[in-house]
């Protein structure tokens, strides 16, 4: 019998439950086998085999059926989530299995985290939820949750987080000096998310490729270089000129003065008072 189901599953050699993944064996004129085939979680409990004589004996056994974890998607965060800079943030990763999973946070690319404003960072995070308070660009990235039970296998959820802020741009050099007739590269820095247009302008004048400039921009996660390489300069190249960036969030821009130096290294005269006069 299956006590929890109060079911009765066989007599002597015969099944009496209808489901056909319960059967019987007799091995030896003492002997009955009790087999369970492809066990469902249902068939968790207990069990008593009883021998019918007087008075009646009976013998209990527990059967405990593991279930590897597994997402629950309808209550778990999507895969890719995005937020405002300076706004919280929750992630979820719900998950069932026998016994309960254990859910455990961290970066995808091992950095620590902070899961909120002021607290210690730490590398990962044993928790159903993610909270992450006033985030910033910093916090972007990819977020593992990993729930596991004991029971093989164990499995993980990946979750992007996309910060979105408005445009920064960083200037390395804002005043670079070049001889006419050579070539110089003037270089904008700017961070932003999502992705910002570009431009340079001279003289108010939108700059695009020619034979003698050239724009380039060279992307590192949210932070992108710009380069204006100028070729064989003229006095009419020299004034300051303008790199700008514009996304969804905002628009921002910086200047970087290009003056016409000499090229030549000035030379400096020294007096080197004698022995005779030093006397």
């Amino acid at each position: 019998m299956h006590l929890n189901r109060v079911m009765l599953l066989t007599i002597d050699e015969t099944t009496i439950t209808l489901i056909p993944r319960f059967r019987v064996t007799r091995e030896d004129p003492t002997t009955w086998t009790l087999h369970i085939l492809q066990v469902e979680p249902d068939d968790t409990g207990y069990y008593v085999c009883q021998v019918n004589m007087e008075p009646a004996i009976n013998q209990v056994g527990y059967v405990q059926v593991v279930v590897p974890p597994q997402f629950v998607d309808e209550e778990s965060s999507v895969s890719h989530v995005s937020v405002q800079e300076s706004h919280d943030v929750r992630l979820v990763c719900r998950a069932r299995g026998v016994p309960n999973p254990n859910i455990r946070w961290t970066r995808e690319d091992a950095h620590p985290f902070s899961a909120a404003r002021g607290s210690q960072v730490v590398k990962h995070i044993d928790s159903e939820e993610l909270v992450l308070k006033g985030v910033t660009r910093k916090d972007m990235g990819a977020y593992l949750c990993i729930a596991t039970n004991k029971v093989p296998p164990s499995i993980s959820k990946r979750i992007v987080l996309d910060v979105h802020f408005q445009p920064l741009i960083t200037v390395p050099n804002q005043l670079v000096g070049a001889p006419v007739g050579t070539s110089v590269t003037l270089e904008c820095q700017v961070a932003a998310f999502p992705n910002a247009v570009h431009f340079w302008r001279f003289n108010d004048q939108l700059l695009i490729n020619s034979s003698r400039q050239e724009t380039q921009e060279l992307r590192n996660g949210y932070t992108t270089t710009m380069k204006l390489s100028l070729r064989n300069l003229r006095h009419k190249d020299f004034g300051t000129y303008v790199c700008a960036a514009k996304n969804s969030l905002g628009a921002t821009e910086s200047n970087v003065r290009l003056y016409a130096s000499s090229g030549s290294v000035p030379s400096v005269a020294l007096h080197i008072p004698s022995l005779a006069t030093l006397g």
